[in-house]
């Protein structure tokens, strides 16, 4: 039995909603898919609020016209810059005489977790486990069953900014659409495209947006680390545009043409100034002018990956996403040398908007099928949030 499910994705510079038809966890066809520009947001607010409906309507109306279906309710993707995530350490004792992991073990762990948490600013839209550990043993995200005294467990919860739950129901209530939930984007994009036995060890996804850098720390099943940078792509063209004194069109253009590392790409640039004239610009120029802010931008990415209190191993992976970077030849590259690390480039998942840039609308909606899933195991949408999150 086919589903038909819709899911709006809020990037740093355009919207995107995809309508899907699913027929189950390994099945599911991208029928109609919409994306306007808009002026996004920055450190939790929006640039240009009173256009904000306008893009909506106008990113939903294209995907309705592609897919030839009515929206009539839509999941809705928290974005990084929206939320914040936090870990908990938790343990209980085993009971019994001969003492086994069970499902109330694991239940009562989420329990207590919630109790450590205490009291939050926002609301709790996701959580999952890092690991799970039975006495001394190995870390491991399948314990059920495990015979041993005591189990322990990292709980991460992703935390929505309640500005933003607010005020999206009230702009799709106004365009008479209902929001039937709020989901992770950092997570549907962690979950989808960092493989599982990379996450075993731990790795890092970079998202490197217009405005904005997600840098996620990702164990097991979780993100243990978010840090939000207010730098991306945007500042990279608005550095052009400034040093060049071209438009910010004209700098965009130059930003994606241009090709990271010493002997790599075009050697000149053609562009019109802001009279209409037109110009060309050695590579000398450009790179003078633009790779100062990504070298700030990589900076940061390190920083926040040393700060972030991850364990990770000397091979542990970054991987690379976002329309800031890595749709750039060489930027991973670059990015690589900064941090001395490897950094990969996010494995293929989809035909369609295969692109870096649509890598976080591609994890939200694997997230939303995924729920969509675990929900008819556990009587519906309702039944299926309360047993997640304890409502």
């Amino acid at each position: 039995m086919k589903t038909t499910v819709a899911a709006i994705d809020f990037g740093t510079s355009k919207i995107v909603a995809l309508v899907a038809e699913t027929s189950g966890r390994q099945r599911c066809d991208i029928i109609g898919a919409g994306t306007t520009v808009y002026d996004g947001y920055l450190e939790g607010r929006w640039n240009a609020p009173d256009q904000l409906n306008d893009a909506i309507s106008d990113a939903v109306h294209a995907a309705e016209e592609q897919s030839h279906t009515r929206i009539r309710d839509v999941f809705v993707g928290v974005p990084g810059d929206f939320s914040q995530v936090r870990t908990v350490e938790v343990k209980v004792e085993l009971q019994g005489a001969d003492p086994r992991v069970t499902e109330k073990n694991i239940s009562d762990l989420f329990d207590r977790a919630v109790d450590e948490l205490g009291e939050v600013r926002g609301s709790i839209i996701h959580r999952s486990p890092a690991w799970f550990i039975v006495d001394d043993g190995k870390k491991t995200l399948e314990p059920m069953g495990m015979r041993g005294y005591e189990l322990r467990a990292m709980i991460s919860f992703v935390i929505a900014d309640q500005f933003f739950l607010e005020d999206i129901q009230e702009r799709f209530r106004s365009l008479g659409i209902t929001v039937s939930g709020c989901l992770s984007t950092p997570i549907g994009q962690a979950m989808l495209f960092v493989p599982d036995e990379e996450r075993d060890r731990s790795a890092v996804l970079v998202d490197v947006g217009y405005l904005t850098t997600e840098v996620m720390t990702v164990q097991g099943d979780a993100i243990t680390s978010l840090t939000n940078i207010p730098m991306g792509g945007g500042h990279i063209a608005a550095d052009l545009a400034y040093g060049l004194e071209v438009t910010l069109p004209v700098a965009e253009q130059i930003k994606r043409a241009y090709v990271y590392g010493l002997s790599a790409g075009q050697s000149t640039f053609e562009g019109t100034d802001q009279a209409g004239n037109a110009k060309t610009f050695t590579r000398e120029q450009v790179e003078e002018v633009l790779e100062p802010r990504a070298e700030e931008i990589c900076e940061a990415i390190r920083d926040a990956i040393r700060d972030s209190g991850a364990k990770l191993g000397k091979w542990s992976p970054v991987y690379l996403t976002g329309g800031g970077l890595a749709i750039n030849r060489g930027g991973r590259e670059y990015l690589a040398a900064k941090l001395e690390r490897t950094v990969r480039e996010l494995p293929r998942k989809a035909v369609k908007l295969s692109s870096p840039a649509y890598s976080s609308a591609l994890g939200l909606l694997d997230l939303l099928i995924d729920t969509t899933t675990s929900a008819r195991a556990s009587g519906g949408m309702g039944g299926f949030f309360r047993s997640l999150f304890g409502g």
